[in-house]
């Protein structure tokens, strides 16, 4: 099965019109570092929240998913968006340098080909442009729960699960540093004893 078969599997199982997890805190994060006018992918869009969100704000927003279920959502909730299919396992179909940011909330996680994926941002990122993204957290909070549960280790840890890699605030921006990017910044979002899933926020900045 294609990555994309999966991921449309993986949609049509989701109720639609599902706010997204922390939605009010990503929203204040993304518009604290775009301006209006600014050219921004919005990086696996989904239903097109965060996309509505930017483009109220000013910004000129291109939508962009690899399934065509979030995104026949979209258009049916926000039929003013800009939106694009994109395969995930081949160059995007858009200009090299075209946008300013690139906003990929809840995505990285669920890429096989991280080396690929961030080549492929920076590629479409203007000269000192910003990649923003959001991924679930495993620090030291998260890590202590999945060793005292085992059911919450045994379900997060699934083989069958959507995502595919696990970030620390650290290795994120490890990996950032490895893929030339600059003034990196990464801050968490919730707390694992409330309940909540946790986020890790990320800005960072193309040295090219």
């Amino acid at each position: 099965m294609r990555a994309s078969e999966s991921f449309e599997a993986t949609w049509a199982a989701v109720p639609e019109g599902l706010e997204p997890v922390h939605f009010a805190a990503r929203r204040e994060f993304l518009l604290a570092h775009v301006r209006a006018g600014e050219r921004v992918l919005d990086l696996g869009c989904g239903e097109g929240r965060f996309a509505a969100e930017l483009a109220r704000a000013g910004a000129l927003v291109l939508g962009a998913d690899v399934a065509q279920e979030p995104l026949r959502r979209a258009r049916s909730a926000h039929p003013e968006l800009e939106l694009s299919l994109i395969d995930g396992e081949r160059e995007w179909p858009l200009r090299d340098a075209s946008f300013d940011a690139v906003w990929a909330g809840e995505v990285i996680e669920h890429v096989a080909d991280t080396a690929g994926w961030l080549s492929e941002v920076r590629r479409v990122l203007r000269p000192h442009g910003t990649l923003l993204l959001s991924t679930p957290a495993h620090g030291p909070l998260e890590l202590l729960v999945l060793a005292l549960s085992r059911s919450a280790r045994e379900q997060h840890l699934d083989p069958r699960g959507e995502h595919l890699r696990f970030y620390t605030a650290r290795t994120l921006a490890q990996l950032m540093r490895d893929f030339g990017f600059e003034a990196i910044e990464v801050r968490s979002v919730g707390s694992p004893l409330r309940r909540t899933r946790t986020l890790l926020l990320a800005a960072v900045r193309s040295r090219f």
